[in-house]
Parts: C-alpha cells; structure tokens; sequence
C-alpha cells in the first residue's frame, strides 16, 4: 500500500518555501511514547493527548506519532493501514514497520503508529513489574528512526517536532548527523519537553553502533554520561529548545539537589529552556460535567460535592461524617511522592479527627504500612492499592482535601484537578506544586491551599494540622474552596506559550 498523501502541494511542504501564514501558524509534528487515549503510563500521555486539541484551536497542523503497543486495539480506535513495510535504517541493517492511523478523538489531528511486532508486541510499553525490557534502546532507536523515515513517506515536513522525554531523545541525534544534508530534513527544528528528569534512557556504550550513530558522538559534551549512552542527555544537546512542565522545576533542574547528573548541560542551554506549565482537559476532569460522579456541581452550588464524599466513604467501607475531613491521597507509593514523610506522621494524622482514602500502587513497604493501619484503624484508614480512574475522580470530589507531600514534582496535575473539584491541595514548595498551590494566608482571606517548604516531616505534621483547623471554620473554608475551583488551569495559555515558542524556533 502506498503512503497516504496529506493534502498540500510540493511547495507548501518545502520547509524553504514557508509560506507568511505557516509562520503565524506552524506545522507541529509531536513524537511521544505514549499518548492518552491509546496508551498511558503518566502525565507524559496527558500531555501528548490534550496538546494537539489546544494547538489546532490555534489554528496550527498537527500531527502525532507513537508506537503501536499491544494494548492499542485497531477495532477500538478504528486504526487503518497507511504503510506497509516502511524501510527503516539501522546500525544492523535495514528493518521495517508498518504505519496505522487515526483521529485524535474528535480532533483533526492524525495520530501515527509504528508497528513492529519484535519490539512493540508486548503487555507492557517499557518493562514488567520485574523490570524494564532489556531491548529499550533498541526499541526506542528504531522508533526514532522510523518517525523521521515516515516523514519522508509522507512528504509532510512539519516546522517544528515536538519530542517529549528520553524515549526520542535520538530524533534530533540523527537530524544533525545522519540527516543533514538530507532534502527538507536540514531545516526542521525540534523542542525537547523534559517530563522527569528522573527517567533518563541509559545504556551500556556498547549500544551505540545498532544505533546508527558514529562514535564520535560519543563525547562528554553530546552522548556520554559517565561512560553510558544517554538519550535524555541527547534529546538536552541536540534539539534546538528545551521546556519542561513548570516555570519552577525549569530552574530546579539546574541545581544538584535536583539536576540528577545533567544541571551542567541544563545550565550550559539555560537560554534555550523554558518552563511552560502543563494544563488539565476540562472536558474530562470537571464536576459539572462529570457523569462518573454521584451529583454534578459547579462553584455556585459546590454543597452538593457532599454526595460524592457519602459515596465515596460508602464504597470504600467508611462511616459517612459530614463534619469530619476526608483526605484524599491518589498516588505511586513512593519516596518521590513524599511517601517516607507520610509514614513519619501517620499515626498522629489519624489521631486527628479525619478519613484517609488512599489509592495507588507502589514500593512493597508502603503496602505493607497502610495494611497494617488499616487493620488498626478501619474506621479512619481505607486503602486501594490498583488503579482505578473510576475510583480516582471519586476521591477527587469526595475528599475534602488532596495530600500531594513530594519530595519532588515536575508539574503534577492532580493538585489542579483536586481545586477544580474543591478539593484542597496540602503539597510542598516544589516544582509545578509551586507555581500552582497558594498557601492560605493567615487571615484567610488569601490562598488556594496549604503549602510547606522544607522537606521534613514536622512541616507536613504541621499543615495537616492547619488544614483540619481551617476545616473548622465554615466562612474561611467555603471561600478557599472557592477560589480554588475558579483557577484556570486549562490549556489554552499553556498552548499559547508553546506556540510563542515554536515561531521563536522557526526564526533560528
């Protein structure tokens, strides 16, 4: 079958013959590893699925590209052939993947999937509870490389590709080497979006060669990390800007505390990044509209949120108690979460008069501490370790407060669905936590939640205890959780920011 044709003429492709409108209005190609509906992990698929909806209200061409994993049902989203057998070059010859195709929901964005079956045709999309897969940088190279044939198949040379984390890190690796000189690659430029920088892709040394990349790339200013390949690293040097998913964790990650071994580069391109805040979908997450949720609320008639926390507490086996604060905690039980300082405080948070709901899965330990807990205080404690996004908005409009403590926190957007729920965020000074959460002013006249700085299980003791106190107090409560549903944390001022910098990017 031969590649499907985009409508445009041969000069409207060519990335030199840009025309004034493509330049107000940029063609964006986004490469992820897992976009939402089709496959998701984390905020990574959020983001990847909600962006191209916002930039197509802007008026741009998109496009998205992903891998085909086994739990992409063709039936389910109606994927269609568009090529068969895509040659792909690689360090050990040439291999091939088809390209299927579909919709963006009810976008006008066209989402790519490459499928190979040796790679792809797995449960998992990265590991198993066991591990990760042995073969990722094999996957990922080949994925990347595939992304810029298919353009070639395609003939439809975007302005700008949109990469998102470790997984494409080599896609501009290749275009500034292999692909150079190539007609209409030499002038595509990319944005790299660091969505943890914790996750970095890397690999033994000895990778490189399947890659198809020289060795000279192989250096301490591109592709090495203490004697590894790196694809973050790559992704860092290679492209031509840099964001990440909050104005504040931009400016973390070039510290030690937080930089995980690449503050030098992060600092090194500190003119090139930029910190754009990731936004929530409203047309999935919003109360008024939320049909998986017991009674449908607005800020104007938010007392009716009080059904949702009698169903809530009725699901999960607790005493209804309307004057008692439910805190929610929808999570991965781990230390990056601010999991070690909950277990430092638990037992004297539960001998405050509240309900903690917990829901996610995570490090053994944490699931062997709420057992136990959970034994001892049932009728304070209950506990659902799997994932559940049924159950997740349920606690998001059935608590009264939304405990995030992490240690660190690249954007999050639990805290911001939390206040679009009314419920009040309790999170620490860090990340996109920082630039969302405002902490209540003494008076309480101020402020969309409680906040604490020092990562330290007496400062979260003590918010917690601030928050059951501020409970107490109807007036100042009904007003926080006011202010708190009216944030606007939609995508459209994110998109924009993106947009800026997409034409900033077209001008190098």
């Amino acid at each position: 079958m031969s590649p499907a044709k985009i409508t445009a003429s041969k000069k409207e492709t060519s990335p030199s013959a840009r025309t004034q409108d493509r330049q107000l209005k940029p063609r964006i190609l986004v490469v992820a590893s897992e976009v939402n509906p089709f496959a998701k992990t984390g905020g990574l698929a959020d983001v990847a699925g909600a962006l191209p909806h916002a930039l197509l209200k802007l008026g741009c061409e998109v496009a998205v590209v992903m891998p085909k994993y086994k739990l992409v049902s063709p039936e389910k989203y109606k994927l269609k052939y568009e090529i068969n057998g895509l040659s792909v070059p690689m360090g050990m010859g040439d291999m091939t993947a088809d390209v299927l195709s579909t919709r963006l929901g009810d976008a006008n964005a066209k989402v790519y999937f490459i499928q190979n079956d040796r790679y792809f045709d797995r449960d998992g999309l990265y590991g198993t509870p066991e591990g990760d897969y042995h073969d990722n940088a094999e996957r990922f190279a080949f994925f990347c490389r595939s992304v810029l044939e298919l353009i070639r198949a395609l003939d439809w040379y975007p302005d700008v590709i949109h990469l998102n984390d470790w997984q494409t890190g080599l896609i501009p690796v290749y275009l500034k080497t292999l692909y150079a000189d190539q007609h209409n690659f030499h002038n595509l430029k990319t944005l790299f979006t660091i969505h943890n920088l914790a996750y970095q892709g890397l690999f033994p040394k000895y990778i490189l060669p399947m890659t198809g990349i020289r060795w000279e790339e192989f250096r301490h200013e591109r592709l090495e990390f203490y004697d590894q390949v790196n694809f973050l690293k790559a992704g860092l040097v290679y492209s031509d800007m840099l964001t990440t998913v909050s104005p504040t964790y931009a400016e973390e990650i070039r510290t030690e505390e937080f930089g995980q071994g690449l503050q030098g580069v992060l600092t090194a391109r500190s003119a090139d990044l930029h910190g754009i805040l990731n936004g929530i979908d409203y047309d999935e997450w919003n109360p008024a509209t939320d049909k998986e949720i017991p009674a449908q609320y607005t800020v104007k008639n938010h007392d009716r949120k009080i059904e949702s926390k009698r169903k809530l507490l009725q699901d999960l086996g607790l005493e209804f108690k309307p004057k008692t604060p439910v805190v929610g905690l929808v999570s991965r039980l781990t230390d990056q979460k601010g999991l070690d300082l909950i277990a430092e405080v638990i037992e004297p948070f539960l001998a405050m008069d509240v309900q903690f709901v917990v829901l996610g899965t995570g490090d053994q330990r944490y699931h062997t501490l709420f057992e136990e807990l959970g034994k001892r205080y049932p009728d304070k404690l209950a506990v659902q370790f799997k994932f559940d996004n049924r159950l997740a908005k349920l606690i998001y409009a059935g608590s009264d407060m939304f405990l995030m403590p992490s240690r660190f926190e690249p954007c999050g957007l639990g805290q911001m669905i939390a206040m679009k729920y009314g419920s009040i965020p309790l999170v620490r000074k860090t990340g996109g936590l920082s630039d969302t959460v405002e902490n209540l002013s003494p008076e309480g006249k101020k402020g969309t939640g409680f906040v604490f700085e020092k990562y330290a299980a007496e400062d979260l003791l003590f918010v917690l205890r601030r928050a059951v106190e501020a409970f107490n107090q109807p007036k100042i409560w009904k007003e926080l959780v006011q202010r708190a549903m009216t944030q606007d944390f939609s995508w459209d001022v994110s998109a924009r920011q993106y947009l800026d910098l997409y034409r900033s990017i077209q001008r190098k």
